[in-house]
């Protein structure tokens, strides 16, 4: 029995008895500087769905195929970027659940920032609605805010192949605090000529795999916690 809902058949959740928990992975196709490539968002998110399903029996939680386009608007200056907007993508997640009612309730795992209004927007609908939604997001204190070291250590650790260290340079190192006005006004590209917020290169793969592990953690705690 998988743990990919995209892996199976229709049969194999007719049981009334046995409804699966889904975790859908919520990320981005945006730039993340000139180093990581364009679907880190979507490949954390899937990586942390993924290791919130190994703590479960097989066919008690499934994941689904991710939601990789989102909404992105704050990078549309990089070239590489696609965008769907907050709008859209708030009526997608509603409908992506109202869908998902022969299921035991919805997980959604968001690994892009610039989604949370819709992805909160959503969810206050949903649950207007009676629906068994859960949306988590991760808390990294003391984390950089876009393709820094933060990202650019979990990208070592997920799929070290796909980052450019040699191409990796220092961004924006305000805080996100003191930038956000600016951003909203410009973008990103307003406050970092290259995309990065942070400073990526000092980057290790083991302090990603740290991070991950953290992070799995809380994952598997809200869930848990909200499961009961």
């Amino acid at each position: 029995m998988t743990k990919h809902l995209g892996r199976t058949t229709w049969s194999d959740h007719w049981k009334p008895t046995r409804r699966p928990l889904l975790v859908v992975p919520i990320g981005a196709c945006e730039q993340h500087g000139p180093h990581l490539p364009l679907d880190t968002d979507t490949r954390i998110a899937v990586a942390l769905a993924q290791s919130l399903a190994d703590k479960y029996d097989e066919g008690d939680l499934l994941v689904t195929p991710a939601l990789g386009i989102t909404a992105s608007g704050e990078h549309a200056s990089f070239p590489g970027t696609l965008s769907i907007g907050a709008a859209v993508m708030e009526q997608v997640i509603i409908e992506l659940v109202r869908s998902a009612d022969w299921s035991a309730g919805v997980v959604l795992v968001n690994g892009h920032g610039g989604n949370r209004v819709a992805v909160e927007q959503a969810v206050r609908v949903l649950l207007a609605e009676q629906r068994r939604v859960l949306a988590w997001w991760p808390n990294i204190p003391g984390g950089d805010a876009h393709a820094g070291d933060t990202e650019t250590s979990m990208m070592l650790a997920l799929a070290p192949d796909l980052v450019r260290m040699h191409r990796a340079e220092v961004g924006n190192t305000e805080p996100l605090a003191n930038l956000l006005d600016e951003m909203v006004e410009g973008g990103v590209r307003a406050v970092s000529a290259n995309g990065v917020l942070g400073d990526p290169r000092h980057a290790s793969a083991t302090h990603g795999r740290n991070t991950l592990t953290r992070l799995n953690i809380d994952l598997v705690a809200a869930v848990d916690e909200w499961w009961e």
